[in-house]
């Protein structure tokens, strides 16, 4: 850690503060059948769909914004789990519909009790780290039911858009998350994310990084192996976890 101290928390949004999964109940509104089990396979694959696009589309040296991504994969996801019929259920004005929910997706459990933990640590920047554009950031953690009340949490929203317009884990986005916090590589910078590459992306730029491993599998990704054994600087079963691990790393 540098002489000033700086600590900064970097949270990755989508996945790791919110969950994609309740978007399935948004899905089963349009998507109806009667164990909800197409709704759910859309949203699992949408996901999917959403981060592989991102990766496919920083191997081709383009760039298109996270809205755009979304919209595609999910568009992606209907045709290839949905029934003729189901696809035609989901017009245009349905699309919208779903990317708007976007805006109203919930929070893991554990995560208000994290946010409300960094509240008593004045010496720790806490700020959202998105492959999103900033619009559709903003208005996730604001219209949240239950990210926003605590959006003053958060010093500041970085994402990709505004910055490289590259996604995660090119570490041109770490490198613009030091740039937007003024902080630098000697300095206590965590990304906590859900998302393996991510974790593995900011300890390969540098910075240091707690994995959330909710399914209880343990660190199970060997990318990083390849290229010289980098993995999660911690691995943690939810977001308070990792602030805690933090905030005792940080304090030792």
């Amino acid at each position: 850690m540098s002489s000033n101290n700086k600590i900064v928390v970097a949270f990755d949004l989508y996945g790791t503060l919110l969950s994609t999964e309740s978007i399935s109940h948004e899905l089963a509104k349009i998507l109806p059948d009667s164990e909800g089990a197409v709704a759910k396979e859309v949203a699992t694959l949408w996901r999917r769909y959403q981060l592989e696009y991102t990766w496919r589309i920083n191997s081709m040296g383009e760039y298109r914004s996270f809205s755009e991504i979304t919209r595609a994969s999910l568009l992606h996801a209907v045709a290839e789990c949905c029934s003729q019929e189901q696809q035609q259920q989901l017009s245009a004005s349905g699309i919208d519909q779903l990317m708007k929910a976007y805006d109203a997706l919930h929070v893991f459990p554990e995560v208000p009790e994290a946010l409300r933990a960094l509240a008593f640590h004045d010496d720790i920047d806490a700020y959202v780290f998105s492959n999103g554009t900033t619009d559709m950031v903003r208005n996730s953690v604001m219209s949240s039911p239950d990210l926003g009340p605590h959006s003053a949490s958060f010093k500041g929203l970085i994402t990709v858009d505004d910055g490289p317009k590259v996604f995660k884990p090119d570490r041109r986005t770490y490198e613009h998350l030091l740039a937007e916090t003024k902080a630098g590589k000697d300095d206590n910078v965590w990304v906590v994310s859900a998302n393996p590459f991510d974790a593995v992306g900011a300890v390969h730029a540098g910075l240091k990084s707690a994995w959330i491993d909710r399914a209880g599998k343990g660190w199970v990704d060997r990318l990083g192996d390849v290229i010289g054994g980098v993995r999660p600087t911690v691995v943690v079963k939810g977001v308070d976890e990792a602030v805690a691990a933090i905030i005792k790393s940080s304090s030792s």
